[in-house]
């Protein structure tokens, strides 16, 4: 699934998993080894691994993740993998299902 998305389109993409996690202001253990298990599924170089680092103690700036960069093509494995991050815990609030529902509507 992942090996069609570009370098630069596997970084986008773990920056949108990641502002999911932070949606209610914290990263749960889930949430964080669902994105140590994303990282290690898109085969992502040191540097690439800092800086998903640097995400998981602060969120991506909203510079970062604007959904119009979204390819495409790419649209699905983007909502389905935001839709992973906010089940990843088992608890889905109100922010997690509204910011998901906007970029179900940018990108869907």
């Amino acid at each position: 699934m992942f090996d069609q998305l570009s370098s630069e389109d596997r970084l986008r993409l773990i920056r949108f998993v990641c502002s999911f996690a932070w949606a209610d202001l914290e990263i749960r253990d889930e949430e964080r080894q669902f994105v140590l298990d994303l990282i290690r599924d898109l085969q992502l170089d040191a540097a690439e691994k800092a800086e998903v680092a640097q995400y998981l103690l602060e969120p991506p700036r909203p510079e970062e993740i604007d959904p119009m960069d979204i390819p495409v093509t790419h649209k699905k494995i983007f909502l389905d993998m935001a839709l992973g991050i906010i089940a990843s815990d088992g608890q889905i609030v109100p922010r997690e299902a509204a910011n998901y529902n906007l970029l179900h509507q940018l990108i869907g």
